[in-house]
């Protein structure tokens, strides 16, 4: 389209003229999606883009100051849009990443918090086990040793080692079950 055609279908625009709407679209649609598809390669955002661009050009026709080309002025259109579509997609995507952070950070620091509570019952708890029988429960869950190896280092019976972690996980459970209920 010459210089004095788009001055030409401008000034029809400016009246109101629909048809010189559709002439500009027809001419300047591919070309305008194609500069948007550089930034976007979605087609039917791309799609999507371009109209836009054509709506707000036609709602703002009344105030265009066109000082290039109508192709290149519809361009830098098609461009800028495709730029804010995705400015305001990757804010509401970071905006849905951190929605969904927060939960499990939450979460997270629950379990955390209920894991630290956890340890120091069963610290306490261990606590409570006669001198033997504790140091039976020790050697088998903290240190990984076999009743056998417990047997022979305490100088006792792998029957009393058997018997001795009995004791402590059953006094375990005791102490321990009203937590264990509540938590899981």
């Amino acid at each position: 389209m010459s210089k004095s055609d788009s001055k030409n279908i401008l000034l029809r625009l400016k009246a109101d003229d629909k048809n010189a709407l559709q002439q500009i679209f027809d001419t300047y649609y591919i070309p305008v999606c194609q500069a948007i598809h550089r930034i976007i390669k979605e087609k039917e955002t791309v799609k999507d883009i371009a109209q836009d661009v054509f709506i707000k050009f036609w709602q703002k026709r009344n105030q265009l100051e066109i000082n290039s080309s109508l192709k290149a002025y519809l361009q830098r259109m098609g461009i800028n849009e495709a730029i804010s579509y995705i400015r305001k997609h990757k804010k509401m995507q970071q905006e849905e990443i951190e929605e969904y952070k927060m939960p499990f950070a939450a979460v997270s620091s629950e379990s955390q918090f209920l894991e630290k509570e956890l340890q120091e019952k069963i610290n306490d708890a261990i606590e409570t086990l006669p001198p033997k029988c504790k140091l039976v429960f020790q050697l088998s869950r903290f240190e990984q040793m076999t009743y056998r190896e417990i047997a022979e280092k305490l100088g006792i019976s792998i029957k009393t080692v058997e018997n001795q972690m009995g004791k402590a996980l059953s006094v375990l459970r005791a102490e321990l079950g009203g937590y264990l209920n509540r938590s899981f």
